[in-house]
């Protein structure tokens, strides 16, 4: 039965998508079947993955007319990884599940109609707080939160944390923190560094060991439909995602790896 991990941070561009389909794809190169789950009407992870949005039946028919999730499941490039695309259509689905009895369950019913189908279901949410984010964290096992190595990298922190703290109180008491991740890191910038040693004293052992650089590959796979690891498997990016995805797998006492092998390393800087 798959783990359902929701990436969630209400913050705007922090690398929520870039570490869904990036996550997502290294589980799949490691043969763990997965699945993403795009809960954002941006449908950056459909489109990132190389789906138009436009032409793909979606989420929002799983949410508002009760679709079987496994009609609507697309295949990507890796045979490991399957994708439950999202649509415009999801601003509205919001408004209209409000007076839903069960509003907050919707996702996690569909979701349960698949689950025995993967390892993993990564849950990518949208900037928001919103129904349908609250949908994702009372579906999920856990709930994983990019936060970027800048200035303003802790804003809107508390409110995540007090919204996944109501979550547990009232939907999911089985919801977790799987950990917080620091992204965009650039290691010239002494801001960067100074960031990272905040967020470490802060929350301490909730912070993944993995910290994703600045990559140019990362900002290009997208535009070529592509996850890092079919995109260029040797950039910096895809060797931070798969020292991620192998740390997910570590942590879950999914796979026994020796101390020694844990981090992949890198050659040359790209």
């Amino acid at each position: 039965m798959a783990k359902i991990i929701a990436i969630a941070n209400q913050k705007g561009g922090v690398g929520k998508t870039t570490t869904a389909i990036n996550l997502s794809g290294c589980l799949g190169v490691l043969d763990y079947r997965t699945l993403i789950v795009d809960a954002d009407p941006q449908a950056n992870a459909t489109s990132g993955v190389g789906l138009d949005p436009k032409n793909s039946r979606n989420i929002y028919e799983c949410l508002i007319n009760d679709t079987d999730p496994s009609e609507l499941l697309i295949n990507t490039q890796n045979p490991n990884l399957d994708i439950l695309p999202s649509h415009i259509d999801l601003v509205g689905a919001e408004l209209e599940m409000i007076n839903l009895p069960n509003r907050e369950h919707m996702l996690k019913l569909a979701l349960d109609k698949i689950r025995d189908q993967y390892d993993f279901i990564i849950i990518d949410c949208s900037p928001s707080l919103g129904l349908i984010t609250v949908n994702a964290l009372t579906a999920a096992d856990s709930v994983m939160i990019p936060v970027q190595c800048e200035y303003f990298a802790l804003e809107g922190l508390g409110k995540l944390l007090n919204t996944i703290k109501i979550v547990q109180g009232r939907l999911n008491p089985q919801l977790e923190i799987e950990g917080i991740l620091l992204t965009m890191y650039d290691t010239r910038l002494r801001l960067a560094n100074q960031v990272v040693e905040e967020v470490k004293m802060h929350f301490q052992e909730i912070v993944f060991d993995t910290v994703i650089h600045r990559n140019t590959k990362l900002g290009e796979a997208p535009s070529f439909g592509e996850t890092i690891v079919m995109h260029d498997a040797s950039s910096k990016g895809a060797v931070n995602y798969l020292n991620f995805a192998r740390e997910i797998l570590q942590k879950n006492d999914l796979t026994k790896i020796a101390n020694e092998d844990k981090e992949i390393k890198l050659g040359n800087e790209l």
